[in-house]
């Protein structure tokens, strides 16, 4: 014995005009969800990797700078290390600061026995933003790091 809803048999012309539309919903709801999704996910990937430079680069150049055995010498070496850094993460050299300090009243940066603070800074521009009126420039993202290191006590001694 064939059952049959009276609800099917009340609706049957007004499934035909739905046919179909699931589809569309799906897809215009899953634009407008996926594109800032998909967005967000390339904006954090690009500061994530400005962040590893950024903290790589204050690392290292603390290390060089003190273990050089002069100034001369550690000047060219954290040369080199920015360098190579700016080349490996891709940060723009233009932006890039880097401030170094040290602490413990040293009277010269660096001394033997100080601690020495590598503070770099940098921004981040966000993608595919235009560089119409300056938006370019509104729509960067500052990132920060800053590394310590004891200077060397052989700092400034002849071998």
């Amino acid at each position: 014995m064939l059952r049959v809803r009276a609800s099917t048999d009340d609706d049957a012309g007004a499934s035909a005009s739905d046919e179909g539309s699931a589809a569309l919903e799906f897809i215009l709801v899953g634009l407008v969800l996926l594109v800032p999704i998909v967005y967000l996910v390339i904006a954090l990937g690009a500061i994530q990797g400005q962040a590893l430079g950024v903290e790589t680069g204050a690392r290292q150049i603390a290390r060089t700078i003190a273990d050089a055995p002069d100034l001369e010498s550690a000047d060219a070496r954290a040369a080199r290390v920015r360098d190579a850094i700016v080349s490996e993460y891709g940060l723009d050299p233009g932006v890039l600061d880097i401030d170094i300090a040290c602490a413990g009243g040293a009277s010269a940066c660096p001394e033997a026995g100080a601690l020495l603070t590598v503070t770099v800074r940098t921004s981040v521009p966000l993608p595919l933003v235009p560089a119409i009126f300056g938006l370019d420039n509104a729509a960067r993202v500052p990132v920060e790091a800053v590394s310590v290191q004891k200077v060397s006590r052989f700092w400034g001694t002849e071998p």
